[in-house]
């Protein structure tokens, strides 16, 4: 039309950006979890949202309240057993053990570390598995379950264990929650404290395998499940989310979910990033930085957490330290510095105490908080970066 301004074939840097969201959130989709079906044709309950819990009560003629009670059963309560949810009618009861299921992963090993770090690996209703860690703090009355996200990984990080295991599918919504709820089961911490909190299972990190924003509907789903105040009722502020730096999803976490920002680092160049998070390539540091700095809610009170693995002679030295200073000026950070938790066939070597205490001190004189991690759970290959189950690829089309 004569006078019309042209159109732009140049897509706005937020139009590219949902672009990228929308390709990430297809490409979950084709590593999608199973249904939430048992053969028998039962339906689990566990990782419904309270409106699909309403739906379901529905469908049998049931009314809103029902879904009201079986959430405090499930999620306060941590009842698996409808004939032990004792507000709840016989004849209800037996209702829904006909038509539903309250789930756990199985547990297919259990082990203790000499540290009281304890691994299990979870087993689920296919036999892939995930391996989740309780990782006691430092006086051990209180910790954090460390839980998965995926079964393998996508990324590859060169120093990472679980990078070394090819992505074979997502985990659904009940899976994830469920290994929290498995870990209470384990430590005997049911029903919910009202305080949100718990004896020992005070905190959660979604930092086990995989790469948490790559399977971002179910891992937001499972964490509002945790969240919700009249059941689990873990406060945002007790959990941290890492990734290694999934850009375009970031924006999204922080605006929905408002949760603790752990981002895996470990280089302060664009060359060495590349080489040992290849991710990198993708999203390079000064994409990932500024997606950081834009996170919701970053403060002094809520600072960004930098996860920083330590490697001899690769990213360990003084002018790293500086470099790494300058890249985060101005963000309200801590530097979590990790020493390199060897692994079989692993290439690194952990940095030197001395290297490592160097780092700190630099990062420590700039104002940043950098504690060193005191590895756990080493004996069991339970500590950072040692994850790794034995579940292969069986889905058609994954391989």
């Amino acid at each position: 039309m004569p006078g019309a301004p042209a159109m732009s074939t140049t897509l706005t840097t937020d139009g590219l950006e949902e672009a990228e969201r929308a390709r990430i959130l297809a490409k979950a989709a084709i590593f999608a979890p199973p249904p939430a079906m048992l053969p028998d044709g039962r339906r689990d309950l566990v990782g419904l949202s309270r409106e699909e819990l309403i739906a379901e009560m529905a469908e049998i003629g049931e009314k809103p309240f029902r879904a009201k009670q079986l959430w405090h059963w499930i999620y306060h309560q941590g009842e698996t057993d409808f004939a032990r949810m004792t507000t709840i009618a016989k004849p209800m009861q037996g209702k829904l053990a006909a038509r539903f299921v309250v789930g756990r992963p199985g547990v297919a090993t259990q082990q203790d570390s000499s540290d009281s770090t304890r691994k299990w690996v979870f087993a689920f209703r296919d036999d892939q598995r995930v391996e989740t860690v309780y990782i006691p703090s430092m006086d051990e009355d209180r910790g954090a379950v460390c839980i998965s996200t995926q079964v393998g990984c996508t990324l590859s990080c060169k120093f990472c264990h679980t990078g070394t295991q090819k992505l074979v599918r997502n985990l659904g919504a009940a899976e994830i929650v469920g290994q929290f709820m498995a870990a209470r089961d384990s430590y005997g911490e049911w029903p919910s404290p009202k305080d949100g909190t718990a004896r020992h299972l005070s905190n959660i990190v979604v930092m086990g395998m995989g790469e948490p924003l790559y399977n971002y509907e179910n891992v937001a789903k499972a964490l509002r499940i945790v969240m919700d105040h009249e059941g689990i009722g873990l406060s945002r502020r007790r959990i941290t989310l890492s990734t290694s730096g999934v850009v375009p999803m970031m924006d999204r976490c922080g605006a929905e979910l408002g949760v603790g920002l752990a981002v895996s680092l470990h280089a302060v160049t664009d060359e060495l990033r590349d080489e040992i998070v290849p991710l990198n390539r993708k999203y390079p540091i000064a994409e990932l930085l500024a997606a950081c700095r834009r996170y919701p809610g970053a403060s002094n009170a809520r600072r960004i957490t930098f996860e920083y693995v330590m490697l001899r002679g690769v990213n360990d030295s003084e002018a790293e330290a500086r470099e790494l200073v300058r890249l985060i000026r101005g963000m309200p950070a801590k530097v979590n510095l990790i020493p390199f938790n060897p692994w079989p066939g692993s290439a690194y070597k952990t940095s030197t105490s001395e290297a490592i205490q160097r780092f700190a001190a630099i990062l420590n004189e700039a104002g940043y908080a950098s504690p060193i991690r005191r590895p756990r759970g080493r004996d069991i290959l339970a500590a950072c970066g040692q994850l790794k189950t034995e579940s292969e690829r069986r889905a058609k089309g994954a391989a």
